[in-house]
């Protein structure tokens, strides 16, 4: 027997238990000028397609961030059903929170066509591939004394937050990206870092090292889907650092076989303008950013660039959501609401918006799966 709420016998509304029935999807953004958007008309959900993720989602997920998050799933799967693509953005260590277990299935099921993301995620994807039984989890993280740390430090262990990745996986990379770069110098070729980083999974032994799941990895799913994968600050991570130490070493011979942040920029243009669906009639690009920072921005801001450097029309983006849990504060990129954006000429007002206050490592995984499905 289905259970209401209390009072439901005063005539309160009863919440049914029972699994929801397919229904027409509201709208998520109104029309304009009385012309609908291509997100005003939502197709039906349809039983093949309601998992149980995404079941558990429209039960639930009613007010607040939860209502938000179903939102913003609802736009992203509309989105692409209308012929959108998207760019996902990767801050803070996502790669090292395993959210490659869902986002290589979005990549290799072509719901993601692009992503931008801090060094650190580009190689730590690859860390956890190569190491992933070597890591050491510790729950009670916040409990560490001074001496607890260096006691790690001593042991080679590099903590995130409850998570420690070991340093000999760091060398076991660099090593095979120095032969890389030395041989890349030393031709005249330059590429970009997720480059480098594809021509390393592409080692015949590499598989030897496995220490996971392939399919669990995000940059091995890109590469095998061809997308590009853009790395602004490249130079701020653990084989960034290395890079550097190795020109000055001597190793390699000079920095220039490594393609520079502009470099990227500009590809990023090319990659837009070809994207953006504006010759074909479709939505342009999405924007799904997961965290803020260099990832995020250095990516939105292609648009503005376009239109404002290059002095050429294109859309605005398509659709906006990032999953954050930065406040609004003083001057802070991360924190900062969807509207701000308008201002810099990065969305337009009717872009359909979407700010999830929350930790992404457990709403984008619940995104993700109700757009593949789950």
């Amino acid at each position: 027997m289905p259970e209401g709420f209390p009072g439901a016998a005063d005539g309160h509304r009863v919440v049914s238990d029972s699994p929801p029935r397919p229904r027409e999807l509201r709208p998520i953004v109104r029309s304009v000028a009385g012309v609908p958007s291509f997100l005003v008309v939502m197709a039906t959900l349809k039983e093949s397609r309601m998992g149980p993720i995404r079941e558990f989602m429209e039960k639930h997920f009613r007010h607040f961030n939860a209502r938000e998050a179903l939102d913003a799933a609802r736009a992203y799967e509309a989105h692409l059903d209308a012929g959108g693509k998207m760019l996902v953005s990767l801050a803070g260590a996502m790669s090292t929170g395993e959210l490659g277990i869902i986002l290589a299935r979005m990549i290799r099921a072509g719901k993601v066509h692009a992503i931008s993301c801090t060094g650190a995620n580009l190689e730590e994807d690859v860390f956890n591939l190569l190491a992933h039984d070597q890591y050491e989890v510790i729950p009670d993280w916040r409990a560490l004394s001074a001496l607890d740390e260096k006691e790690l430090y001593d042991r080679g262990m590099n903590r995130v937050t409850d998570t420690c990745i070991p340093e000999d996986v760091m060398r076991h990379l660099e090593q095979r990206l120095v032969d890389r770069w030395a041989a890349a110098a030393e031709s005249g070729e330059r590429r970009f870092p997720f480059e480098f980083m594809y021509s390393v999974l592409d080692d015949p032994d590499l598989p030897g090292f496995y220490q996971t799941d392939s399919s669990h990895s995000w940059l091995l799913a890109a590469k095998e889907a061809g997308i590009p994968v853009y790395a602004p600050g490249w130079e701020d991570s653990t084989m960034g650092n290395m890079f550097g130490a190795n020109v000055k070493l001597g190793n390699i011979a000079h920095h220039q076989c490594v393609k520079t942040g502009t470099e990227q920029f500009h590809h990023l243009m090319d990659w837009y303008l070809d994207n953006n669906g504006e010759k074909q009639g479709l939505p342009s690009v999405g924007f799904f950013q997961i965290g803020g920072g260099i990832a995020g921005d250095f990516a939105i801001c292609v648009v503005p660039s376009i239109i404002q450097d290059l002095q050429q029309e294109t859309p605005f983006w398509g659709y906006f959501c990032q999953i954050t849990d930065a406040e609004v504060s003083y001057g802070g990129y991360s924190g900062a609401v969807p509207n701000e954006k308008i201002t810099w000429g990065k969305l337009s007002v009717d872009t359909p918006k979407f700010l999830v206050k929350s930790d992404a490592t457990i709403v984008a995984p619940l995104i993700f799966g109700y757009v593949l499905g789950d």
